[in-house]
C-alpha cells in the first residue's frame, strides 16, 4: 500500500489538500453519469495502491465500479427498511475493518425504497461517523435539487467534503462547499476540469455563465422546503384536482398505501382495495412526520372505513367520527439518530446486548430531545385538542398484523391533558418517549425473540386519539367500552356457537375489559345468545359483575378508579345509563337498612335492559362480521359506545385486528372407561383454545393451602421460581408442562393468584386456574384481553376449574402426595418445595384430553 489517498486527479487532490483517512465525500451531482466520472478514476488509485475498495451496490442506476478483481461488491435491497439496511452496512463496515475505501450508490435512489428524505439524512448520520472512526474513505453521491433543504443540511453538517459537480457545455466544475479541517486560497471557488488539471474559474464572465447556467437547473425553492415524502402528496393532490386518469390514481394509491400502512401483505392488500387516494391523503394531512402509520392505527382506519362504507347497516349514523393524529415511523428513527444513540442500537441488537443494552437505551429514550420541527408540530397537536382528554397509543410496524398482536407489549398512556398549555406539552411529550421506551421492555423484547421478530424492522409510530365519553362533574368516560371478537373460542354450553362472536362489555374506560382486572368481572356476551350467563344465581351475578369503573377525574388530571355504586350514587346525571346498564339489588338495601347503614341505592352492572331491550347485540354482531368478512379472518376490535342526547347509541371501534386464534382441531374423544382413581382432574365448559390431545411430561403445582399463607413478597418469590423452571425448557414440545395453581395466574395482586410474568411461563403447554374457596382466589375468564392474546399466540391450552359446580372433579388424593421433583429439577434447595410441587413423569403417561363440541375436559393416566 503507497502513497497519499487520492481522487485519481491530482489537481482536484491539490485542490482539496489531499484526501485524507477518515473522510467521507459527498458528491451533489445532476446525474449518476457525473457522479461516475469523478467514481472511475478514484478506483483505479485505490487499487493501484492496493487498497481494499468495497461497492456498495443497491440502487437500480448502472453500476458505478465494474466487477474486477480488488473490488468487494456487496449487494443490498433497500427495501427491506431502513434498520434492516442500515444494520446491514454497519456489519460490512465492521467486517471489511480499517482503512477500507468505499463506493456508495448514489443516495437520492434510496428514495424510491422510504419514500422521503428524513431516512436518508439519519442513514447518512449513522453512517458517516462509523466510517470516520475505521480510517476508511467513501465516496457518496445525491442528486441535486431532489433533497429537501433540511436533508442537506444534515449531509453537510455530518460529512467531511461536500463537492458540487456542473456538466456544463461538455466540461466539469467542480465546487467544493465543505472541506474539514484544510484550507486553501482558491479552495472554495467553482474549478474548471482540463484533463488532470482544475483551474478556479475567477474571470466575471465565466462565472456569470456558469451561476446563470445553475440558477436555470435550480428547483422551485419553496419545494426543496420540503420533504419528498411531502412532494409525493402533493402530486397526489395535483392528480385528484386536475381528475387525472384513473390508471395514474390507481399507481399513486398503490405507492402511498405501501409507504404508509406497510409491507405486511394482507393488511397492504386491504389497505389498497379499502382506501381512495383521497383518504390517504387525508390521512397525510394529520401525519406528523413521514413513514408508516403503524399496525395499531391502520387496524383503526380500515375498521372505520369498512363500516362507513357498508350501506346494510347505516354506520353512517350510528358511529363516533375520529379526528384522530399520527406520528409517522420515521420519527422514532430520527429521535434515536438526533439524540446519538444509534451505536447503542446496534449493540442492543447483538445477541449479548439484547436484554442489557436495552434497559440503557429504555432509560435514554424517557430523556431524550426531539428536534425542532417535531417539537412545533406536537404543540399542533397540543392545541388542536386543547383540554379534551386524550390517549397517545403504540402503534408499531408489527402491531396489530397477521400472526403478531402485540397484545399489551408496548405502553398506551392516557392523558387527562388539564393545566396550562406548557404542562399539557410537557404531559404530551412525556408521553410519547414513554411508549418509545417501552419498544425496550423485557416483556415486549421478549416477545419479539420468541417469535422471530428480535431482528426486524419495529419502529414505533404512534397514534393520539381523543377519549371517547362525556365529562360527568368532575369525572370523564365512555358509557360503555369492550372488546370484541368475531370467533368465540371460549364457549361453555355445547349449544353456544363460536362463528356468533363474543362481547367483553364494561361501563367507563375500556381497560377493564382489556386487561385481567383485579377483583372484577366484566360482563362475557356470547352474541349468539346475550342474555346467556356463565353464572346464572342473583347471589353469583352480583360476585361476579363488574363493580369498579375506570375513569379520568378531571378535577386530579389523572386516571382514576371509582366503585360503581359511589358513582352511581353521586349524582352524575346517570340515569339513564344505569337503567340500560344496571340492576338494582333490593336485597343488599334491604341488609343495608337492617344493618343501620347509610341509605343509598345498590346497583349492580349486569346491561340486562341494553341486552334484552335493545339492539346493540345485533349491532355489534353485524359489525364484528362486516369486519371479518373484509379481513376475510375472525377479528378482534376494541371499542366505546355512548347514549347520544336521542337515546340512540353510537359505537366507535378505537381499535382492530386479525383475531389470534388456535387453529380448530380434528375432533377427539375422551375415554368412557377411565377409572376414577388414574383421573387427575375432569370438567365441562370454561376453556380456551379448541379440542386438545396432549401427553404431558411435567406437572408443576402451586398448592392453594400453602400458597394463601405466604405474604406478598414471598408470593412474587414464588412467581420467580416457576420463571427458572420455564426457563429450563427449549420449548413446548421439550417437555409438555401443565402449570396448575389457585386463582389468577398473571395477576398483578399477588392476594388474587400468581404473579408471574407471560415470560415466566411462555413455555408452558396447557395452563389450569383453579377456583379456591378458602382464599378467595378465582379463575378470571379472560377471553379477549391481553393475558389471552399472549396464551394463543403461545399456543397455550388454557382451563379453568370450579370445584363447587357439577361435572368438576379434582383428585385431591393425589395432589396431596404428589412426588416433587422441584429441588432436583431446580438443582439447589428451594425454601417453597412445600408450595411449589414439580413432577416430571417417565414411567406414567399423563394425558389432557378437550373435546370442543361437548366441552369435556379430562386429564389422567393412562
Amino acid at each position: 500500500m503507497t502513497g497519499h489517498p487520492s481522487t485519481g486527479y491530482s489537481g482536484l487532490d491539490e485542490i482539496l489538500c489531499n484526501l485524507q483517512i477518515g473522510d467521507n465525500v459527498v458528491w451533489q451531482v445532476d446525474s449518476i453519469e457525473d457522479y461516475s466520472h469523478f467514481v472511475r478514476p478514484y478506483v483505479e488509485k485505490a487499487l493501484e495502491q492496493e487498497r481494499n475498495v468495497v461497492y456498495m451496490r443497491f440502487a437500480d442506476h448502472e453500476p458505478l465500479v465494474k466487477d474486477q478483481d480488488g473490488v468487494v461488491v456487496y449487494e443490498l435491497d433497500a427495501n427491506v427498511g431502513f434498520e434492516t439496511f442500515s444494520m446491514a452496512v454497519h456489519n460490512i463496515i465492521t467486517n471489511e475493518g480499517v482503512g477500507s475505501f468505499y463506493v456508495f450508490d448514489c443516495l437520492s435512489e434510496l428514495v424510491s425504497a422510504w419514500a422521503t428524505d428524513m431516512m436518508i439524512g439519519n442513514f447518512f448520520m449513522i453512517t458517516c461517523p462509523y466510517l470516520f472512526e475505521l480510517d476508511t474513505i467513501a465516496y457518496f453521491g445525491i442528486l441535486r435539487n431532489y433533497h429537501s433543504f433540511k436533508t442537506v443540511a444534515r449531509i453537510r453538517e455530518t460529512t467531511q467534503l461536500l463537492l458540487d459537480v456542473y456538466h456544463f457545455k461538455g466540461n466539469f466544475y467542480v465546487h467544493p462547499l465543505k472541506v474539514w479541517n484544510r484550507y486553501s486560497p482558491t479552495m472554495f471557488l467553482p474549478h474548471l476540469q482540463d484533463g488532470d488539471t482544475f483551474r478556479p474559474v475567477t474571470q466575471s464572465m465565466d462565472v456569470t455563465q456558469l451561476f446563470s447556467h445553475i440558477s436555470e437547473k435550480g428547483l422551485d425553492g419553496s419545494r426543496r422546503t420540503l420533504d419528498y415524502w411531502d412532494r409525493l402528496f402533493l402530486h397526489a393532490q395535483e392528480l385528484l384536482s386536475e381528475s387525472g386518469d384513473k390508471e395514474e390514481i390507481e399507481r399513486a394509491k398503490s405507492q402511498l398505501s405501501r409507504i404508509m400502512v406497510g409491507h405486511e401483505e394482507r393488511l397492504s392488500r386491504l389497505a389498497e382495495k379499502t382506501f381512495s387516494l383521497s383518504d390517504l391523503i387525508s390521512i397525510n394531512n394529520r401525519l406528523i412526520g413521514s413513514g408508516f402509520i403503524g399496525g395499531k392505527a391502520a387496524g383503526m382506519l380500515l375498521a372505520q372505513k369498512i363500516l362507513l362504507n357498508d350501506e346494510k347497516l347505516n354506520w353512517q349514523e350510528n358511529t363516533e367520527p375520529h379526528d384522530s393524529f399520527y406520528i409517522g415511523s420515521d420519527v422514532f428513527y430520527t429521535y434515536i439518530v438526533e439524540n446519538k444513540w444509534w451505536k447503542l442500537w446496534v449493540e442492543q441488537k447483538s445477541q449479548r446486548g439484547y436484554f442489557k443494552a436495552a434497559e440503557k437505551l429504555k432509560q435514554k429514550i424517557l430523556k431524550g430531545r426531539f428536534p425542532s420541527e417535531i417539537r412545533q408540530r406536537f404543540q399542533e397537536i397540543i392545541e388542536y385538542f386543547g383540554q379534551s382528554p386524550i390517549i397517545v397509543r403504540s402503534s408499531s410496524l408489527l402491531e396489530d398484523s397477521f400472526g403478531n398482536a402485540f397484545a399489551g407489549k408496548y405502553d398506551s398512556v392516557f392523558l387527562v391533558n388539564q393545566g396550562s398549555p406548557d404542562e399539557r406539552y410537557a404531559a404530551f411529550e412525556a408521553a410519547v418517549r414513554e411508549v418509545y421506551a417501552s419498544t425496550m421492555s423485557e416483556d415486549a423484547l421478549t416477545y419479539r425473540l420468541q417469535r422471530g421478530l428480535d431482528q426486524m424492522d419495529e419502529q414505533m409510530a404512534l397514534l393520539v386519539q381523543r377519549v371517547s365519553g362525556s365529562n360527568r362533574g368532575k369525572y370523564f368516560f365512555p358509557d360503555l367500552a369492550g372488546v370484541g371478537v368475531s370467533y368465540n373460542t371460549f364457549v361453555w354450553q355445547s349449544d353456544m356457537d363460536p362463528k356468533a362472536g363474543m362481547l367483553r362489555l364494561v361501563f367507563g374506560l375500556g381497560t377493564r375489559a382489556v386487561d385481567r382486572v383485579e377483583d372484577d368481572y366484566p360482563r362475557t356476551i356470547a352474541l349468539d345468545n346475550p342474555l346467556l350467563r356463565p353464572h346464572e344465581d342473583m347471589k353469583k351475578i352480583a360476585r361476579f359483575s363488574q363493580r369498579k369503573v375506570d375513569l379520568l377525574d378531571i378535577s386530579e388530571n389523572k386516571v382514576a378508579t371509582k366503585r360503581a355504586r359511589v358513582l352511581a350514587n353521586e349524582g352524575l346525571g346517570l340515569d339513564m345509563q344505569l337503567d340500560m346498564v344496571a340492576d338494582r339489588d333490593k336485597k343488599a338495601e334491604a341488609r343495608m337498612k337492617s344493618a343501620g347503614m347509610k341509605q343509598e341505592k345498590a346497583w349492580v352492572l349486569t346491561f340486562e335492559k341494553l341486552l334484552s331491550q335493545t339492539d346493540f347485540a345485533e349491532k355489534m354482531q353485524g359489525m364484528l362480521k362486516t369486519l371479518e368478512a373484509a379481513y376475510n379472518y375472525p377479528v378482534d376490535v376494541e371499542f366505546t359506545a355512548n347514549f347520544a342526547n336521542d337515546g340512540r347509541l353510537r359505537v366507535n371501534v378505537v381499535q382492530c385486528r386479525p383475531l389470534q386464534t388456535r387453529g380448530q382441531k380434528a375432533n377427539v374423544s375422551i375415554p368412557k372407561d377411565i377409572s376414577e382413581e388414574k383421573i387427575l382432574f375432569r370438567s365441562q365448559g370454561f376453556t380456551m383454545g379448541g379440542s386438545i390431545a396432549l401427553h404431558l411430561k411435567r406437572l408443576i403445582y402451586v398448592v392453594p393451602d400453602e400458597y394463601i399463607k405466604l405474604g406478598i413478597s414471598e408470593k412474587h418469590e414464588v412467581a420467580r421460581t416457576i420463571g427458572k423452571l420455564n426457563k429450563q425448557l427449549k420449548d413446548q414440545e421439550d417437555k409438555p408442562t401443565l402449570l396448575m395453581g389457585p386463582g389468577r395466574w398473571g395477576t398483578t395482586t399477588p392476594s388474587l393468584g400468581v404473579p408471574v410474568h407471560f415470560s415466566e411461563i411462555n413455555h408452558a403447554s396447557v395452563l389450569c386456574e383453579m377456583a379456591y374457596e378458602g382464599g378467595n382466589l378465582m379463575p378470571e375468564l379472560s377471553f379477549g384481553t391481553h393475558f389471552f392474546q399472549d396464551l394463543v399466540e403461545g399456543d397455550i391450552f388454557y382451563a379453568a376449574l370450579f370445584p363447587d359446580r357439577e361435572h368438576v372433579h379434582i383428585n385431591r388424593d393425589w395432589f396431596n402426595s404428589m412426588p416433587n421433583q422441584l429441588n432436583e429439577l431446580l438443582g439447589e434447595e428451594c425454601r417453597f418445595a412445600n408450595v411449589i410441587k414439580a413432577c416430571e413423569f417417565t414411567d406414567e403417561d399423563l394425558q389432557i384430553v378437550c373435546d370442543v363440541l361437548t366441552q369435556r375436559l379430562a386429564c389422567f393416566f393412562t
